[in-house]
């Protein structure tokens, strides 16, 4: 049975719009387990624009499923994780302007630097995931770099205009899966994954995990964050 893993980074974003202390990300975490989550997704940025250090920290203290932390590869990133220890850091590419992260990380760009983090991580015992496109050449290249799970990019799958782009888009999906279990790799998804076009990865069965945030925060605001995370994992449950 896949399992949902809740990102929480937009209850932050709501609390850093008024510049105040609530809505409280940390506690939200706390709800989402309680509803059933078995794990809780942030990412420190290193503009910290919505989760921040202090979240971190009081994340590691109360998750008692599974924190993954996301991050960029860079030193200041590699340290604090070092220091946290989440169960999981994903890697992820990030740019100062986007409103959020807008396609899978380069691995063939630079691998040795992305093993280098790699084997930084590992020897904190901490797992390892790439965010990737779904695209066979950056699965490939995660798993020689030393990956224990990837996570598919779903954000183009979601943003298509047609049926017909959607479901050429879903297919790569299912290609980048069948590949990725070929190479004995976790596999999650995630990425402008909502409560509509979720629906047919039923067919997926592969995926482990799913990593969702922003769906259900948007829906959280009309029926209650933890409404609103139940929702999500009764629509997963039976994938």
């Amino acid at each position: 049975m896949a399992r949902l893993a809740v990102n929480i980074d937009h209850i932050a974003t709501i609390r850093q719009a008024r510049g105040i202390n609530e809505p409280d990300p940390v506690l939200a975490a706390g709800i989402a387990e309680l509803a059933g989550a078995e794990g809780i997704i942030c990412h420190l940025r290193e503009d910290r624009r919505h989760i921040n250090d202090r979240d971190l920290s009081l994340l590691r203290e109360i998750v008692k499923t599974k924190l993954n932390m996301e991050m960029a590869a860079v030193d200041e990133m590699v340290d604090i994780a070092r220091n946290i220890k989440p169960n999981l850091v994903t890697l992820v590419p990030e740019r100062r302007e986007e409103l959020t992260t807008e396609g899978g990380l380069d691995i063939q760009s630079n691998p040795e630097q992305y093993r280098k983090v790699v084997e930084q991580l590992k020897e904190k015992g901490i797992r390892v995931s790439f965010f990737v496109d779904p695209d066979p050449g950056q699965i490939e290249a995660a798993h020689q770099v030393g990956a224990d799970i990837v996570e598919i990019h779903t954000g183009h799958y979601s943003e298509a205009g047609t049926d017909s782009e959607a479901q050429e888009r879903f297919e790569r999906v299912v290609s980048s899966v069948e590949i990725s279990e070929g190479l004995k790799l976790g596999i999650s998804a995630g990425h402008g994954l909502n409560y509509v076009n979720i629906k047919p990865f039923k067919v997926l069965p592969l995926i482990e995990e799913y990593s969702i945030g922003h769906s259900i925060v948007a829906r959280a605001v009309i029926v209650g964050f933890e409404k609103a995370v139940r929702e999500m994992i009764s629509l997963i449950k039976d994938f």
